[in-house]
């Protein structure tokens, strides 16, 4: 009961911030992607429910592969939640998968092809790390914070997410994302994301799957 009230009392700080569904908009509830592959979890029990027995030293490996450039956004953010969950087990771990997952995004920059799921990757990891920071108000969560802490060296969600709305302006699961990273920090532009996620969401059938996530 302890255990539950306190859980609680941090996802009410984010509810403040949230303005669809309660608690951390990037890790707290799972999306739909159906029966596209991603990460091994079960979920069942709480948010951060893995697959008992799954290899960190796989995490990284695993987790690249299924950020192909066929992968949905909506997939692409799942796996994401999983990947940050998972590493946050473990510092050395988390701060590899940051370094690659960012690192894509440079690279495609530097090459002169910047990549808008590349960046929408890099943000999407960088927000989700922020978030579990902020969560180790919980005591169940306070190693996990720690590791985040360590690992994020302030990374700027908002602005990574920005260059990938920038590239792609039109994609409204692109703008679905947006509005879930703006909702912390950056409220004045979620409306504006979210309507454009709204908008879409007819034409992408993962996003009206989860298009409650902004409602």
């Amino acid at each position: 009961m302890i255990k539950t009230r306190i859980v609680a009392a941090v996802l009410a700080v984010f509810a403040i911030a949230t303005p669809a569904l309660a608690g951390p908009p990037l890790l707290c509830h799972p999306f739909d992607i159906g029966s596209a592959k991603s990460l091994p979890w079960l979920g069942a029990k709480s948010l951060d429910e893995g697959q008992p027995g799954y290899r960190l030293d796989r995490l990284v490996t695993d987790t690249e592969a299924l950020l192909t450039p066929s992968t949905p956004v909506i997939v692409r953010m799942e796996t994401l939640r999983r990947a940050a969950l998972y590493a946050s087990t473990d510092a050395r771990v988390a701060g590899v998968l940051i370094k690659r997952i960012i690192s894509r995004a440079e690279a495609s920059e530097i090459a002169g092809r910047p990549d808008a799921l590349a960046y929408l990757d890099a943000a999407y990891i960088a927000g989700a790390f922020n978030e579990i920071t902020v969560m180790g108000r919980a005591r169940e969560w306070e190693q996990r914070s720690t590791n985040a802490a360590e690992v994020k060296a302030g990374l700027d969600a908002y602005g990574l997410i920005s260059k990938s709305v920038a590239l792609r302006p039109s994609d409204p699961a692109i703008q679905f994302a947006a509005a879930l990273i703006s909702s912390d920090g950056h409220r004045s532009e979620y409306p504006a994301h979210a309507n454009k996620a709204r908008a879409g969401a007819d034409n992408d059938p993962l996003l009206a799957r989860n298009i409650v996530h902004v409602q």
